[in-house]
């Protein structure tokens, strides 16, 4: 399991103490150069492997490091979960059964579907750029997801050795590319029910960085598109 961090002090105990350890193995913590106690409350409540940056060096770059470990250190199933108490984490167990049997290779945890996202506070504006992006993309990719944007996935070792995510941007939109690049290697993406906690301590992104976000979805789905019609080359989407 991996946990990109970043100012995550007051929210990464109750994250940590809801892991349901009887199938997680290991917990992996990336720190972007956190400026608050994130690091000494990992290391309070016993996570071993701690990962670092000396620099500040955005969302993706953190993702990119826990993923890279996980692999090192041969993880069949790699979770990704915000450390931000945003989504819990007793649902590990019924999105890695799905991969453990082999029925989906990657799952998501939807706040979207069951109505979780406004029920557990999402702002209005946020739910409705969320469900524009989403129909946009689904246009674009040819793709049934209830969301593209959620903060809790899981994957099989394969997925995450058959797709260049290295190649992906340092910045938020390195989770939108991911998913692309996982249609893109036709593998398939199932979704469950999450139940979304938004507060002040859940992280989030100011309406500027929201409005790149969104740019940058729409840019990646037509790169998407481009790409399965063999009229682009891009990077991301080599292995």
């Amino acid at each position: 399991m991996v946990l990109p961090a970043y100012n995550a002090e007051r929210t990464l105990e109750k994250t940590y103490n809801e892991i349901p350890f009887d199938i997680v193995d290991d917990v992996i913590l990336t720190d972007d150069m956190s400026n608050d106690n994130t690091i000494a409350i990992a290391r309070k409540i016993g996570i071993k492997k701690i990962i670092t940056h000396d620099k500040n060096m955005g969302y993706g770059a953190n993702q990119k490091s826990c993923y890279n470990k996980a692999i090192e250190l041969d993880a069949d199933i790699i979770v990704m979960l915000h450390p931000d108490y945003q989504y819990t984490p007793k649902l590990i167990e019924a999105m890695c059964s799905l991969i453990a049997n082999e029925v989906y290779p990657v799952v998501l945890g939807s706040r979207i579907l069951g109505k979780g996202a406004l029920k557990g506070g999402m702002p209005l504006y946020k739910y409705i750029a969320n469900r524009l992006l989403t129909f946009g993309q689904n246009l674009l990719m040819n793709q049934k997801l209830s969301e593209y944007h959620t903060g809790f996935r899981a994957f099989s070792k394969e997925v995450l050795e058959n797709i260049n995510y290295n190649a992906n941007s340092d910045d938020f939109i390195f989770d939108n590319q991911m998913l692309a690049q996982v249609f893109y290697a036709n593998y398939e993406i199932a979704e469950i029910t999450c139940p979304t906690k938004y507060f002040d301590e859940a992280s989030s992104i100011n309406f500027t960085r929201s409005s790149k976000y969104g740019i940058q979805v729409i840019a990646t789905s037509v790169k998407y598109f481009l790409a399965r019609k063999g009229l682009g080359n891009y990077l991301i989407f080599k292995k």
